[in-house]
């Protein structure tokens, strides 16, 4: 799956800062050099830790807000709580519930008759459904005039957007997913980044031809990396709403779309390393690191597995256009908050997720989590990033549409169908029409449950 927030592929790290040193100044240095942070591929860190009762503050509570906090990886936890601390408009008590726990009881927790004011989750499906059941805040007047996300980028106000065109997330912290390569080894082979799916498939076809493996992936304990794939290609064939509804159960896994899917991922299945299968993510980043695989699509946690010495030869292009006319979308796992539509202190509660949404925050939670995660303020300073995170800056802002990862976008159970599904797929890819079938009876079941 896709991390949760500080780390999801299930753990995913980000930026990179500017010369040399460190990992932890390589991945993002604000002012003095930030670190890494376990991310990005899909969920956050599930340590347990002090698990207090949920409950508001506001006009009926003990005076104050509640944030329900799900963040559980020491360094980000600690950057959230500091934030906490300093805030001065009001006392704000932070409840800190281990992530697996926090997950099985956040519908509990917005529909109890004293909920927390403000919840960290993730944009995506979750918030949308509860929104659709009037559980979450509308905070659409942050996202206009002089609002805290205002300025913050198109496509990250469409993330956060319910179905009724009410902005109910604010978004704090995202990151990038990307082909990856080494710039000294596409000069060795005399290859250059591609710009068409075309160019792709020859420069795959070239690099096999030179005895290099193309691409490098990790399917074996990781099998949801395959859904990276799967994500970019509908996003390039059919579309980012295309995509979102297929995910919703408004199409079927059996459709002619989802079949001009397959037939790219098929087109590519030669060009990937044979041992994918017996890899999980991190140990798919050994035969890219030695030059023996080129190219690795995957987030920004990327730089984790990759020695320091090479962090400066890091470079990324996006999955590249298949159709011209479907618009942009990368995939953009994105963590934030959004509040409880029963808080007591509703304006409070909207001048907390300001707080929390501001330039100054979002710097301040970076720098001292160590997080790889990128700010979506864009008023955040980012000239102390490394080129390849403001690259990556540029490309999230740049683009038309953000989704998030099979999982975020969906649900886990349907994830684990996915997993699946793709699995079967790469070892067999001529049984597509039977493993279509099979996707779409077991994904039926999960939306009917």
């Amino acid at each position: 799956m896709s991390p949760i927030r500080t780390a999801h592929a299930r753990t995913s790290r980000g930026p990179a800062a500017l010369a040399a040193p460190s990992r932890r100044s390589f991945l993002v240095a604000v002012a003095a050099g930030l670190g890494s942070s376990a991310v990005l591929s899909g969920c956050v860190g599930s340590g347990g830790t002090e698990s207090a009762p949920a409950g508001g503050g506001g006009a009926s509570g003990g005076g104050g807000l509640v944030l329900q906090n799900s963040i559980q990886d020491e360094g980000p936890k600690a950057a959230l709580t500091t934030l906490v601390e300093e805030y001065t408009a009001e006392p704000v008590t932070m409840n800190s519930v281990a992530t697996e726990q926090f997950r099985a009881q956040l519908s509990t927790y917005l529909t109890s008759p004293n909920p927390p004011d403000v919840i960290s989750w993730y944009a995506g499906s979750v918030a949308n459904t509860y929104a659709d059941q009037g559980l979450l805040l509308d905070v659409s007047d942050l996202w206009t005039g002089d609002g805290a996300c205002a300025s913050f980028p198109p496509a990250l106000k469409a993330l956060s957007t319910s179905g009724d065109d009410a902005q109910i997330f604010v978004p704090t912290n995202y990151y990038w997913w990307s082909i990856f390569y080494k710039k000294s080894a596409f000069e060795k082979w005399g290859v250059t980044p591609p710009e068409t799916w075309d160019e792709f498939i020859a420069l795959c076809e070239d690099l096999q031809g030179q005895g290099v493996i193309p691409l490098t992936n990790g399917i074996g304990t990781t099998p949801w990396m395959a859904s990276g794939w799967f994500d970019y290609l509908d996003l390039r064939v059919n579309g980012a709403q295309y995509h979102r509804e297929l995910l919703a159960g408004e199409h079927a896994f059996t459709d002619p779309e989802v079949v001009a899917v397959m037939d790219r991922y098929a087109e590519i299945l030669p060009f990937f390393h044979p041992d994918q299968a017996s890899w999980d993510n991190q140990q798919a980043a050994v035969p890219f690191v030695q030059d023996e695989a080129a190219m690795y699509l995957i987030g920004a946690f990327l730089t984790n597995y990759v020695p320091e010495d090479q962090l400066d030869d890091l470079d990324f292009f996006s999955v590249p256009v298949i159709d011209p006319s479907i618009p942009s979308a990368e995939e953009a796992p994105t963590d934030g908050f959004f509040a409880s539509a029963g808080t007591a202190d509703p304006e409070g509660t909207k001048a907390f997720l300001s707080y929390l949404a501001s330039a100054e925050s979002q710097a301040q939670w970076i720098a001292e989590s160590g997080s790889a995660n990128l700010p979506t303020n864009p008023d955040v300073d980012t000239s102390g990033f490394s080129p390849l995170v403001q690259k990556g800056i540029a490309l999230l802002a740049g683009t038309e549409e953000i989704t998030q990862f099979f999982n975020r976008d969906s649900s886990d159970a349907l994830q684990t169908t996915a997993d699946t599904a793709l699995t079967q797929f790469i070892a067999n890819p001529g049984d597509v029409q039977q493993i279509l079938e099979q996707w779409q009876q077991a994904a039926e079941a999960v939306w009917s449950s």
